[in-house]
């Protein structure tokens, strides 16, 4: 095997996956076919749940000072974030291709081997393994891996050479986006709707703004290249009445309002995440996000196989954790779609919907909706409020001092926390000592809510969600077995 996992695409979820798999010292290998990053940003910020993401993986210090704030909207309709619980709000103007710098050094510093001018054009997957067939600077070549993971985008070549089905709707119409120099275009930025389509725009830097256009009627195009500016321009006055031709461009860009996702999100030794998995209309700037989230819920299941230690079926649970999120993503993109690019048939939806968004347990819906705070998986039994959804920051103070369930989460292991110093529980998790950490401590602080109140213990996944509550979740050895397999000691039994 040249590596324990090849990941096709060097873009955030790419990136992600890279730095949680090195993390546990899984060898592998991040392929892309450009020769450097493109320097584009779609994407200008990230939700509360990767803001959640970054830092309990210690990555927010590396973005410097982050502009936060609760506000938020729905299919261009102002919605109030701050309703929701948490530590953090969206982070606000940092451009996708910071994002992508940051989680590439990070994964190279881990150890991760970033092979760009790298482009797939085949794969082979068998029962033992995965063989991609590359084109590279040096000519063809092949590297073979326990496993593979396709995170290459909406245009995936993984997707179409391991034969997923990728059901869904076609393109109804063509959007431009584009950064221009120049202009001081007045900011819309949530956007505005006219009788002939909808425009926003927003400074994304220093005497540049980003504008997204969208005319209605204007028919989707199978396009191999970037819109000339002209064009671009030219849509923009026929909706807006302003001349910006005389702008400099920094980059353009086309997409539409394409709905896809696969039917299933790993086929034998090949998986998917990002984009690559599910397409839709950007609305909302969801897309980083999910696609970050989806690297982190296939990262350690991924540790686990290739470490041994996966328990029957764990893998496949990041198809059924994460379809459906993924299946949400789509609902509430399409939704949004709607009341944005719907025209004047829309508004009478719009205005009850603006009167709805007053309610807060309303707001709270639709927040949690886009921001993905409101996920919670299927873990096992019990009614604690924190089974299945991501353990929130709390701060801890133990005979180790103080610390966090962030910093707790840096490594990417398992957590035992251990809130009444229970010997029977330390006794219990002994046997996994190779995967989860047991921590003795209690919570304390501002954060220290209702939501812990009569709480003895956690076992929190090392994707941060609550796997396992006391009382009233049952037995630990049962949940410890179910998410970390068997014990060492049984483990190496069995191998000898």
């Amino acid at each position: 095997m040249d590596a324990d996992v090849i990941v096709v695409g060097a873009g955030p979820a790419g990136l992600m996956l890279a730095g949680e798999l090195r993390l546990a010292g899984v060898a592998t290998v991040v392929i892309d076919r450009l020769t450097e990053p493109t320097g584009e940003s779609r994407g200008l910020g990230f939700t509360a749940r990767t803001m959640e993401v970054f830092d309990q993986r210690g990555l927010l210090p590396r973005f410097g000072e982050i502009s936060t704030g609760p506000r938020g909207h729905f299919g261009g309709l102002p919605v109030d974030f701050s309703v929701l619980d948490g530590a953090h709000f969206a982070a606000h103007g940092i451009p996708q291709a910071r994002t992508e710098a940051i989680l590439a050094a990070w994964a190279a510093e881990l150890g991760a081997d970033v092979r760009r001018g790298w482009d797939l054009v085949g794969l082979e997957s068998e029962e033992h393994g995965v063989t991609a067939h590359l084109r590279s600077p040096a000519g063809p070549r092949k590297l073979r891996a326990r496993y593979l993971v396709g995170c290459d985008g909406g245009r995936s070549t993984v997707r179409r050479a391991a034969g997923f089905d990728f059901p869904g709707t076609a393109a109804t119409l063509e959007m431009f986006l584009a950064d221009v120099a120049g202009c001081e275009i007045p900011p819309r930025p949530i956007g505005q709707t006219v009788p002939q389509g909808f425009f926003m725009a927003g400074p994304v830097a220093a005497g540049v703004d980003r504008i997204i256009i969208c005319e209605r009627g204007a028919p989707p195009r199978q396009r191999t290249e970037p819109p000339p500016w002209a064009e671009v321009a030219a849509a923009w006055q026929r909706l807006t009445g302003e001349d910006i031709s005389a702008g400099t461009p920094i980059w353009t860009s086309a997409f539409g309002d394409a709905t896809r996702q696969v039917t299933e999100y790993r086929r034998g030794r090949v998986l998917l995440a990002g984009d690559a998995a599910h397409i839709h209309l950007p609305a909302g700037g969801q897309g980083l996000n999910v696609s970050v989230q989806d690297a982190v819920n296939l990262g350690w299941k991924l540790v686990a196989e290739v470490a041994g230690w996966a328990p029957p079926g764990l893998l496949h649970s990041y198809h059924t954790e994460r379809h459906p999120v993924g299946q949400r993503l789509l609902l509430n993109t399409r939704a949004q779609g709607l009341i944005l690019l719907g025209g004047e048939a829309m508004q009478p939806l719009r205005d009850v919907l603006t009167e709805l968004i007053a309610f807060e347990n309303v707001s709270r819906h639709l927040a949690g909706m886009v921001s993905g705070l409101d996920i919670r998986y299927d873990v096992g039994p019990g009614d604690h409020p924190l089974l299945g959804r991501r353990m929130p920051h709390q701060d801890l103070v133990g005979e180790a001092g103080k610390t966090s369930t962030t910093r707790l989460l840096h490594p990417a292991r398992g957590i035992l926390l251990d809130f009444t110093d229970d010997d029977r529980l330390r006794r219990t998790a002994a046997g996994w000592a190779d995967r989860v950490d047991v921590v003795t401590a209690a919570p304390h602080g501002v954060e220290a809510t209702s939501q812990l109140a009569g709480t003895e213990a956690l076992l929190l996944r090392p994707d941060g969600h609550v796997a396992w509550a006391a009382p009233g979740g049952g037995e630990l050895e049962a949940a410890l077995r179910r998410w970390f397999g068997v014990p060492g000691s049984e483990g190496r039994a069995r191998d000898e």
